[in-house]
């Protein structure tokens, strides 16, 4: 899940998005929730790690969203949705209120991924399987069109709101 906060069962604070979800969304110029270095991989140009808070900095051009899962993740979709440019990856609880005010009145397109995430080690290495599905969240024109180019396999959902 993202870079700040406890991980899946608590093993790791820091879990990383695998390459087959971020690379064929196109490259990233900020990720406010990045695990600290080492990464096996660059998610994108600027990443803020801990100590530094991704809230408290400005936020510029495309955004990467990985959030801390739990009970900060409203805030930060929140910060994204406000900043209008970037893709988000958090779990599809649809009935949950974050979802419902920040994804389903905010969000431009979801993709619903088909299969569950595996979530990366900061040392590469796989790690178990999540306790939900997961969604990407577009935000602004160009994430649209990144998630719906991007191939990667899921119900693809734009027009929800009337």
């Amino acid at each position: 899940m993202g870079g700040h906060e406890r991980g899946y069962q608590g093993k790791s604070y820091h879990w990383l998005t695998p390459q087959h979800i971020l690379n064929p969304l196109g490259s990233f110029f900020m990720d406010p929730c990045a695990a600290p270095s080492p990464r096996p991989w660059p998610i994108a140009r600027h990443m803020i790690e801990p100590p530094s808070n991704g809230l408290e900095v400005p936020w510029q051009n495309r955004i990467w969203l990985n959030p801390p899962y739990g009970s900060d993740t409203g805030k930060w979709l929140e910060r994204l949705a406000i900043h209008g440019n970037g893709i988000a990856l958090i779990f599809a609880r649809v009935e949950t209120k974050v979802f419902q005010k920040f994804v389903w009145q905010k969000a431009d397109a979801i993709l619903f991924l088909y299969s569950r995430i595996r979530f990366l080690r900061p040392n590469g290495s796989t790690g178990q399987g999540p306790g939900a599905p997961s969604c990407l969240v577009a935000y602004g024109k160009e994430n649209v069109l990144a998630l719906d180019s991007s191939g990667i396999k899921g119900a693809y959902m734009t027009h929800w709101r009337s």
